[in-house]
């Protein structure tokens, strides 16, 4: 499928607000990214590099996800921080990408965008609850 008709299909605000929901209550960061045109990489080596390109890196407790799409290839990733990966492991991440295939297989893509978001927040708040100083680290807005 062509990004310019896959972006035409999200939801958007539907999925930033999701961000902010799952963000208030946690510390952690969430961000989406959707790749343009052709992946020539595994897409978990392509989102672990957009993760450091974009600086999610950078947040003070090294506690957010990058959920990592391309959608011409068919392919997406969700990688977290040093934080989150100690505290959750491979499993979760696992779980994360077969659940958003099965919503992929059936062209829902909002939906598997969104619930994926939902339970990395469940899990980010489990494991980084919110601060009272907390602010947004990262920008709420969809990448491409």
């Amino acid at each position: 499928m062509r990004t310019k008709e896959f972006l035409s299909k999200l939801e958007h605000d539907r999925i930033v607000d999701a961000i902010r929901e799952a963000e208030s209550k946690t510390s952690g960061q969430i961000r989406v990214y959707i790749q343009r045109g052709k992946l020539h990489l595994d897409p978990l080596i392509a989102a672990q590099k957009k993760f450091h390109r974009l600086g999610i890196h950078k947040t003070r407790e090294r506690n957010a996800v990058l959920i990592f799409v391309v959608p011409r290839a068919h392919k997406f990733a969700v990688v977290g921080d040093k934080a989150v990966h100690e505290k959750c492991g491979e499993q979760f991440w696992q779980r994360l990408v077969d659940g958003m295939r099965a919503h992929f297989r059936n062209e829902k893509f909002s939906q598997a965008i969104v619930e994926t978001i939902e339970e990395t927040g469940k899990t980010l708040s489990t494991h980084f609850p919110e601060r009272p100083t907390g602010r947004d680290e990262l920008p709420d807005e969809i990448v491409e």
